[in-house]
């Protein structure tokens, strides 16, 4: 496929997927990174030493040729965006594209699934069948590839290879995630598109500022993006290593830098006192991802919210407040960028036995602004199990959730119990559950035990879990939700 064929296929494509094709095309900034033209070094986090190395300022022909491709672009999309802008700004601003799963880019020809390669690394795999654009909607992350490829994705954190020194020293703003990628073969993929966080179109932010950080074994280098769109920045021909967007505001200039962001709610089911953990952070898919994580291990659930609709400001401070009778610690948060592996700040909200509907608010504190609201409803929680599902719907919902049962079942004095009650067990099934040596091969030996005895059995350890493990059924009721 001609490199024309590509672009044409990238651009219809963006259409149909509402890649943010509908915002104004941003021209490239032809101005070095150092007037002087000298390379710039400075030290970063385990690295010794950084080279800040700007990328060449194209010729006149280029720029000419590359104006005239965007200038008959943008006369053949108008009418599109015109009617793109309202159809597909609210799902783009929540990462929210129509029938994928979290778990595939959108291609030419439909879906292509990703391969978790390594969990404890975030490390993933994908293979292009094909050429065109490819989009991974949940993170923004998307290619424009010539030809069959090969690409493998991590997330990385930035407080690993970023100094916090060198941030406030040189006004770095961490403007977006950072990525480990790599492509076999090379020399295939013409574009690739990074997300960022930084609110556009807006008047305050410098297309200037925008630049992509590779992180190599000589340092730090810096490359400024072929253009910036909302919330993407577009490298092309690119090389690939460690890399991320970094935002550079001018010392003295004040700017408060406007960013997308959104608010995660969890909830945590307790009979007399429930709680919620409220975040207020950058819309960054890794950060997304790790506080799920982190939730995940003492039964959060995360509730579905809407995010802020205006822009948020790094740095400012906000206030948390809502119904009278609610308890919240910290009542203050501010808005900061903290990558993936470190602890996130959140407030605690204490609501006790919920029996009406509670309202949460966020507002900016220095203006007393209302950025912020949602309303939860006693319902919407799900946590009680006052009656146990039909007996198909127990063994759906305990195949489904068997790997969660094995793994995170605790103590089984309890259940085993309750099981040789009810005559499920008996005196001898029971003690060889308890005398396997681990307890995962304990949580095992009982599932296949239950389990070979049929739908009525597995009812009754349903409900067994219900009254025993409440926090850890909640989770994996709202999961099946």
């Amino acid at each position: 496929m001609s490199s024309d064929r590509v672009r044409s296929s990238s651009l219809t494509w963006r259409r149909l997927c509402g890649c943010c094709w509908w915002a104004s095309r941003v021209k490239r900034s032809s101005e070095p990174i150092d007037s002087s033209g000298q390379t710039l070094m400075v030290p970063f986090s385990s690295r010794g030493t950084s080279c800040l190395t700007s990328d060449r300022a194209p010729d006149s022909t280029e720029t000419e040729e590359q104006e005239s491709s965007q200038t008959q672009e943008s006369e053949e999309t108008w009418s599109e965006e015109k009617t793109l802008v309202p159809l597909w700004a609210p799902k783009l601003s929540s990462r929210a594209v129509p029938a994928c799963q979290s778990n595939q880019f959108l291609g030419p020809e439909g879906h292509v699934d990703i391969e978790l390669i390594d969990e404890s690394a975030n490390r993933y795999s994908v293979h292009f069948p094909m050429a065109g654009f490819y989009l991974w909607p949940v993170t923004g992350l998307g290619f424009l590839v010539t030809a069959p490829v090969t690409v493998r994705i991590a997330f990385d954190s930035w407080g690993q290879h970023l100094d916090l020194k060198l941030q406030h020293e040189k006004q770095w703003v961490v403007a977006g995630p950072l990525f480990d990628v790599s492509v076999e073969p090379e020399g295939v993929i013409t574009e690739i598109h990074l997300p960022h966080i930084i609110s556009l179109p807006a008047n305050e932010v410098d297309i200037s500022w925008f630049h992509v950080a590779h992180f190599k074994d000589e340092g730090m280098v810096l490359e400024r993006p072929a253009r910036v769109e909302p919330f993407y920045a577009v490298l092309e021909n690119p090389s690939f290593s460690l890399m991320g967007i970094l935002l550079r505001i001018v010392s003295g200039t004040g700017v408060s830098v406007p960013i997308t962001s959104t608010a995660l709610i969890y909830y945590h089911f307790h009979p007399e006192d429930t709680k919620f953990h409220l975040y207020l952070i950058p819309s960054d898919s890794s950060l997304i991802k790790a506080i799920d994580d982190e939730e995940a291990k003492f039964h959060g659930v995360r509730l579905q919210t809407s995010p802020p609709v205006d822009p948020l400001n790094f740095g400012s401070r906000y206030i948390v407040s809502g119904s009278a009778h609610l308890e919240i610690m910290p009542q203050e948060l501010k808005l900061s960028y903290r990558s993936p592996g470190e602890t996130q700040v959140f407030s605690k909200v204490f609501a006790g036995r919920i029996k009406e509907p509670i309202v949460l608010e966020v507002t900016e504190k220095r203006h007393k602004t209302l950025v912020w609201r949602t309303l939860v409803k006693p319902v919407e929680l799900q946590f009680q199990a006052a009656s146990a599902p039909p007996a198909l719907s127990v063994v759906a919902f305990m195949k489904e959730h068997r790997r969660h049962l094995q793994a995170r079942l605790g103590d089984l004095n309890g259940i085993l119990d309750d099981l040789q009650d009810n005559e499920v067990l008996t005196e001898e099934e029971k003690e060889l559950v308890q005398q396997s040596p681990t307890q995962q091969r304990k949580n095992e030996t009982l599932l296949k035990m239950v389990e070979r005895k049929g739908p009525q059995a597995l009812e009754i350890l349903f409900k067994s879990l219900n009254q025993r493990d409440p926090y850890l059924m909640s989770y994996l009721s709202q999961q099946s939700l």
